[in-house]
């Protein structure tokens, strides 16, 4: 501490910021702060919750921030649940949600029904014309291929690009013989 007296007009050194600067140096660490940090892996090791399976690169960077934030490893591995279960939740979600287009095109008035089988080949059929590989991949790994807008659009297309049949013409009433037609002023 500064036992030196001001002259008048000058300022002295604030004596309360530099006493606190010398308690918070010669103030040893409160045991709670040494257990803490003692308490902290080196590396840090999570367990999946059941029928999840962890991304490895996500629980590296996790790892990174649970060290970096000073995380114990029961407070990490909580944090992991925690997402884990809300991942979860989201799949399971997508799912209903994928369940309840494929009812709701097996019931639409235009494309499911008694026929529903029937138009889902003419769906396909255009999807083979039109798609690619890519676009397949893509509506199977969303889920949209069950959509019923998207089976519409496609079981459209696929009646605009169907085979052309074949329509017999009906016979005229009282159909004259051939010979006698080219030769009418014949016996």
């Amino acid at each position: 501490m500064n036992d030196t007296v001001a002259e008048p007009g000058t300022s002295t050194p604030d004596a309360g910021a530099e006493a606190q600067t010398m308690i918070s140096e010669a103030a040893p660490q409160s045991p709670a702060i040494e257990q803490e940090s003692a308490a902290l892996p080196e590396h840090y090791a999570f367990q999946a919750p059941e029928g999840i399976e962890l991304d490895t690169a996500a629980t590296e960077e996790w790892a990174g921030l649970a060290k970096e934030l000073k995380l114990s490893q029961a407070d990490a591995q909580k944090a992991v649940d925690l997402a884990a279960g809300m991942v979860k939740r989201q799949q399971d979600a997508h799912a209903d949600l994928v369940t309840s287009w494929t009812e709701q095109a097996k019931t639409d008035k235009e494309i499911g029904g008694d026929r529903l089988n029937e138009n889902l080949a003419v769906a396909k059929r255009a999807l083979e014309a039109f798609g690619t590989p890519e676009l397949r991949d893509v509506l199977n790994m969303t889920g949209l291929g069950n959509h019923p807008e998207v089976i519409r659009a496609f079981y459209r297309a696929g009646m605009k690009i169907s085979e052309d049949g074949f329509i017999a013409g009906a016979a005229k009433a009282g159909a004259v013989d051939m010979a006698k037609r080219m030769f009418p002023t014949m016996n």
